[in-house]
């Protein structure tokens, strides 16, 4: 165990979330690669969304195609003049491509900080899960709510009529960070008409491979993320027959594809000094950097796996931050 993880101090009230999480999810992922969903579901909180405006955020939801339960959750900040200019956040949640959604609470509740704080509007994807819904469901899902943005679906009741979708951003965190750069990856072949990615933000973004990396084995006692339980969620995502250098796994593994031809955004990538995968992350930004993207990399050396679900920690504000500024540097490039 690493001094720093050692180290580590979190309040009480994070530590009871995070062994909550932990043992609700060690309890419902079954050794044969299932889910027990009875169980999470009973631990997993819900929140309505926001018809009335709640800390100068409202929230509703919008239904892209029943039949696959795909829809989404909008949110948009009251407190702005409407003639004033929003970018568009089109996220991606965390859970190893099985667990949770937009209406989960720790979701919920920072999409809301998301929009409050940047003052955009945030549109927060409800894709299909693993294991019941194998690779590349969740891929060709995210990509719908995007093309959804993009056509008719842009001018759906109740979207902000001062949203730029000339100034829109991909981003998730852990493996909604993983769908972000595939999201990136597909628009690489798709002209869109009205919508226009400018920015890709990937939180701590859920890659691996089948070869151990040194922080994988250094933080084996990390909070949350193990990588026991990442390679459950690895097997629970992939179809029979693939391993995690599978080429939406390893990203620059063996088996990935050449992007350097392939259009992209700017892109920040966020790292949590104390997340086993900061080493995958690392040498994402770097294979980023030499197919001649414009990657930017911010470190918190105390953050662990998703530190950023938590307002009680020090790095939240100053990821939020950051964050804010990346968006509006783009914004600025954009319209100059």
């Amino acid at each position: 165990m690493s001094d720093a993880l050692s180290a580590l101090r979190l309040p009480w009230k994070v530590k009871i979330i995070l062994t909550s999480i932990t043992i609700g999810t060690d309890i419902c992922s079954r050794p044969d690669g299932s889910v027990n969903r009875f169980i999470f579901n009973l631990m997993d909180f819900k929140s309505s969304p926001l018809k009335k405006p709640k800390n100068g955020v409202k929230s509703f939801d919008v239904t892209v195609d029943a039949s696959r339960n795909l829809w989404f959750r909008l949110y948009f900040p009251t407190s702005e003049s409407t003639s004033e200019s929003l970018p568009l956040i089109v996220y991606f949640h965390g859970g190893g491509f099985v667990y949770m959604a937009p209406d989960s609470k720790l979701y919920d509740d920072f999409c809301q900080s998301l929009s409050r704080e940047i003052h955009a509007v945030v549109i927060s994807v409800n894709y299909r899960l693993a294991p019941e819904n194998k690779w590349p469901c969740q891929y060709e899902d995210s990509f719908d709510v995007l093309k959804f943005i993009d056509g008719d679906g842009s001018s759906f009741e109740g979207l902000a009529a001062n949203v730029d979708l000339k100034r829109c951003f991909v981003a998730g965190d852990s493996a909604g960070g993983n769908i972000a750069h595939h999201m990136i990856l597909k628009s690489g072949d798709h002209e869109f008409r009205k919508l226009e990615i400018i920015g890709l933000i990937a939180i701590q973004p859920f890659f691996g491979g089948e070869e151990r990396t040194e922080s994988e084995i250094r933080l084996l006692k990390a909070p949350l993320l193990t990588i026991d339980r990442a390679d459950w969620f690895w097997k629970a995502f992939l179809p029979e027959g693939f391993d995690r250098d599978h080429k939406s796994v390893n990203i620059f593994g063996p088996k990935s594809e050449d992007i350097s031809k392939v259009r992209f955004p700017a892109i920040k990538v966020f790292v949590g000094g104390l997340d086993p995968l900061i080493d995958r992350q690392k040498r994402y930004y770097e294979g980023l950097k030499k197919s001649g993207k414009e990657a930017y990399l911010t470190e918190y050396p105390n953050a662990f796996h998703t530190f950023y679900g938590f307002p009680e920690l020090p790095e939240w504000s100053k990821f939020i931050k950051d964050v804010a500024d990346f968006i509006a540097a783009e914004c600025k490039k954009q319209s100059s």
